[in-house]
């Protein structure tokens, strides 16, 4: 599997040149392509990356709203998200159950629930291929079943949003909002995860010297027995 991070910043007005477009994923396997979220930086641009399917983890604007003029290829998405996504026209859609594991042009998803949001819940994504995976959970409070989503995984793509200051709220029972790359760390190296890389940069992130930034993340990231870096736009990885 090779993946391209098409864009890394956050739901924020800041954008800075590494980090421009709203956070994507582009999965690619053979000749399969597959764009994980579609926000509105991407709007008029989907054709160009000619994917046979985009998946959604949930229907906030910067994951979403692209898709309000349509899309050239299937769409999957949760039946929460598709809800939030009721007026766009969008021919070929496909509901996506969690815990249920489903081939995506020879790539299997398996959809995680998280706390994220109460308006727009969330899942984040099992994604393996060839006895490869990574998880990916670009806006994330916590993960259900965190054990069975990152069991067994190459790496794991989280909420780089806030670095060690979460930022986390309450609405009655439910929490929501964004926990940290620090306690993501700490997931990672409960779960034997040893490959991490945060996207969704948030304003800490874009705002910051990102050389000593990053080396505060690798520095954390050793103390776990982890290597981890921050994604920038354009950045390709392969797993094999």
């Amino acid at each position: 599997m090779k993946l391209t991070f098409l864009g890394t910043r956050a739901n924020t007005k800041m954008a800075t040149r590494r980090h421009r477009r709203h956070s994507a994923l582009l999965v690619r396997r053979g000749r399969a392509r597959v764009m994980i979220d579609c926000g509105a930086d991407w709007l008029g641009r989907i054709e160009r990356l000619n994917p046979h399917a985009i998946v959604i983890t949930h229907a906030h604007p910067d994951h979403a709203a692209a898709l309000k003029a349509g899309a050239p290829c299937p769409v999957y998405a949760t039946e929460e998200s598709w809800r939030g996504m009721a007026g766009y026209p969008i021919a070929e859609r496909r509901v996506v159950a969690p815990r249920e594991a489903i081939d995506i042009a020879g790539l299997v998803f398996e959809a995680f629930a998280l706390d994220h949001s109460v308006r727009a819940p969330a899942v984040g994504y099992r994604v393996s291929a060839g006895g490869h995976g990574f998880f990916y959970a670009p806006d994330v409070v916590a993960i259900r079943d965190r054990g069975a989503a990152l069991a067994d995984i190459d790496l794991y793509i989280g909420d780089g949003s806030t670095v060690t200051r979460p930022i986390v709220r309450r609405h009655g029972s439910a929490v929501f909002g964004h926990i940290t790359v620090r306690a993501q760390l700490d997931w990672c190296g409960e779960a034997g995860v040893r490959r991490v890389v945060f996207t969704h940069c948030g304003k800490e992130v874009m705002a910051a010297d990102e050389r000593r930034l990053g080396a505060t993340l690798r520095a954390m990231a050793r103390e776990r027995g982890l290597a981890a870096r921050f994604a920038y736009d354009g950045l390709e990885l392969a797993l094999s």
